[in-house]
């Protein structure tokens, strides 16, 4: 950049020139910039190397230094080369991850649940920014909806029972419950512990702090199970173990 009298701070004008390198089809692996080796050096360890540990012994460079072992793979990666002798010790990339869902993890992902099941009925679905009385805002029939959800793993010997009441802001949480008000919350999303999905209207349950859920079954609007996979367990057996 120098040479051409060209600023060799200029972002835009280095990737113009880079541009016409390749273009012109010149060579320049053995460009180092800060660093001190070149890319034929590193083509070379890479090679001729049985782990990322000699990698960069081969470099000169500290093997357990900072985030080298990522940089040297990162570079390895934009070079095309092939490391799979390197990583002996990796997973293989065909198999199965061993992720399984569980119901100890429903109440983070009850809000997404929720977003997915409004998204897929073709209503358009708001996070709110900054902390909220209610988890989503939905467009649904013309109108935007705050949306509170809720989430139970809570198999009593009637069924799902459910919390559906808050504790307001700056009050110990030893302080009892209280209900939402229906004028700022619009409709309850819930999903129990066997995924069941419900769309309940706050005014239905307004003043309630707990319900038990299978008197609201009416307002059932589907079930996540199929996240579980196709051997889904019960969930209130699950909840129970």
């Amino acid at each position: 950049m120098r040479q051409l009298s060209l600023n060799a701070t200029s972002a835009g004008t280095i990737r113009l020139v880079r541009r016409h390198a390749v273009r012109l089809g010149l060579d320049v692996s053995h460009f180092r910039g800060k660093r001190r080796w070149s890319d034929a050096q590193l083509k070379l360890a890479v090679s001729q190397a049985q782990s990322w540990d000699e990698v960069l012994d081969d470099l000169g460079l500290v093997i357990n230094g900072g985030g080298m072992r990522t940089h040297l793979r990162s570079h390895a990666i934009r070079l095309g080369l092939d490391f799979g002798h390197l990583e002996t010790d990796a997973e293989p990339l065909d198999e199965p991850l061993a992720l399984k869902p569980h119901l100890k993890h429903l109440r983070e992902a009850g809000a997404f649940i929720a977003a997915a099941w409004f998204t897929y009925c073709g209503s358009s679905v708001l996070f709110p920014i900054e902390p909220a009385i209610y988890d989503l805002v939905v467009s649904m029939q013309d109108r935007l909806c705050r949306i509170q959800v809720k989430t139970t793993t809570h198999y009593s010997k009637n069924g799902w029972l459910i919390s559906v009441g808050r504790r307001p802001y700056s009050i110990r949480k030893d302080k009892p419950l209280v209900p939402y008000d229906p004028d700022v919350i619009d409709y309850f999303f819930i999903v129990d512990g066997d995924l069941n999905m419900y769309l309940i209207p706050s005014r239905v349950i307004a003043g309630r702090v707990s319900i038990l859920l299978r008197t609201y079954v009416r307002y059932i609007v589907g079930n996540a199970g199929g996240l579980f996979g196709p051997d889904a367990p019960k969930g209130h057996a699950q909840a129970s173990a």
